[in-house]
Order: C-alpha cells, then structure tokens, then sequence
C-alpha cells in the first residue's frame, strides 16, 4: 500500500532525522546506555518481580528474554562503533526500534504480570486471561494507530509543502486526533483496575498506579511503534532518510538505495 506514495509523502517523518535526534552519531551513546538499563530491567524483572510469583512459563521466559536480550546487547555494542553504524545505518535503526521496544514495553509488561502472579490466592488461569486481554487491548491499538497513520499519509498531512500544511499537521496531532487510541487506552486501564480489584483483590492505590504507569508504557511503545516502523520502511525505500559518509543528511529527490 505505501508503493504507491511518493517521497514527499513521507517529508515530515525527515524532521527527528534532520534534527539530528535519530542520526546515527546520536543513536550510538543510546545504545551504549541501553546495555546498562537492560541489564538493570532484567534483574529488576526476572529477580525482583518474578520471585514467588506463579505466573506460568516464567523459567522459559526467563531463558528465552534472556538470549534475546543478551543479542541485543551485543548488537548495541557493535553498532556503537562509528566505521559500523556509518555502513550499517539500517540495521542500526532496527536495532534501536527493538531495543526501546524491549526496555519500555516488554520489560514493563512483563514486570506487571509477575507482580499480580505473587499474590498465592490468585490462579494461573485468571493470570492467564489477565495476560490474554491486556495483550489483546495493545494489538487493537496497534491496529488503529496503523490504520491512522495511513490514512494521514494518504491524505498528504506528511508533506512538506505550505505554511497551511504545516499548520493543519499541527491540529492533526491535537488531542481530537487520537481519540480512537485514547479510547482504547482508557477502556484498556479501566479494564486492568477493575480487575486488579475485583479478581486479585489488589486495593492499594500505590500499587495501583504503579501498575497503571507500566501498562500505559507498554501500550505507548505500542502507540509509537508504527511510525518507528515506517521510519525503517523510508530509510529502506528512500536514500534522502540515509546519511553520508560525513555524517550528514542526503537531500530529498535522490532515488532509493
């Protein structure tokens, strides 16, 4: 479907790459520190959150999390070095869409689970569904914010044109635009309260929201996903969302890579 748009299109998703904020000088020191908040957010997770809890499957999590974590980690070390990230700025943007996606989501969400599963009265069937519907919510979300985001792109509010484009881009991305996400994100939090309530008997309102903050990071990396993804599609597509050997940005109207 987005063969069929031009690389104007896509101008304004350019801006994070023109700042400099998403080059791959500045993504390097991201990675760097994302080993180091990895490592924390997996002991916090597999050693604080897990213990005594009765989530199932939480030894083959922990293997499984851990090699993939461990990958990206690895990864991170080798695309920091610039001779590396400078051939391999793609790949370098993959593994910064996963690495942020594992430290703010997964770990996050994961850490949710675990900590209801300590409670002795709770089964693993009810943990189970807990698990099922909230994952449900954060695909139903996915779904919307991908089919918003084409629609945007299809109407044109990604180009780069007038004073009046630019201006509508800005109302585009008031509060009105994602209501279809915050709607979902709302009834998804009520749904993660009431049955914190009602079947794990969880009343304290610091744990509460402690909750509440980790759900609403995993669906917010949920939120943010799809643009990090047609991101990766026009550095793939589009040689201008590429940087040169100097380190600077190709200009626009240049034929894909």
């Amino acid at each position: 479907m987005l063969k069929k748009l031009t690389e104007e299109d896509f101008a304004v998703l350019r801006c994070p790459l023109e700042s400099g904020r998403q080059s791959p000088s500045a993504l390097a020191p991201i990675l760097v520190l994302s080993i180091f908040l990895q490592a924390l957010m997996f002991v916090l997770t597999y050693v604080v959150a897990a213990d005594a809890t009765l989530f199932p499957y939480k030894e083959e999590m922990f293997v499984i999390h851990l090699l993939i974590t461990g990958i990206l980690m690895l990864f991170s070390i080798i695309y920091s070095i610039p001779n590396v990230y400078m051939k391999g700025q793609k790949v370098q943007y993959i593994l910064t869409v996963i690495v942020s996606q594992n430290l703010f989501g997964v770990f996050f969400y994961i850490c949710v689970v675990f900590i209801i599963g300590k409670d002795k009265y709770i089964s693993e069937e009810s943990l189970l569904i807990f698990t099922y519907i909230t994952l449900l919510f954060g695909l139903l979300i996915f779904i919307v914010t991908c089919i918003r985001f084409y629609v945007l792109l299809v109407k044109g509010q990604y180009r780069k044109e007038s004073k009046k484009d630019k201006l509508r881009l800005k109302l585009e991305f008031s509060i009105q635009s994602f209501l279809p996400q915050i709607i979902l994100a709302s009834i998804s939090l009520l749904f993660v309260v009431q049955y914190l309530v009602r079947e794990f008997g969880i009343a304290e309102i610091e744990t509460i929201i402690m909750m509440i903050l980790f759900i609403l990071l995993f669906y917010t990396m949920l939120f943010v996903l799809p643009e990090q993804l047609v991101i990766l599609y026009c550095k793939y597509r589009f040689d201008s969302f590429n940087y040169n050997k100097n380190g600077k940005l190709k200009p626009m109207g240049r034929k894909g890579v």
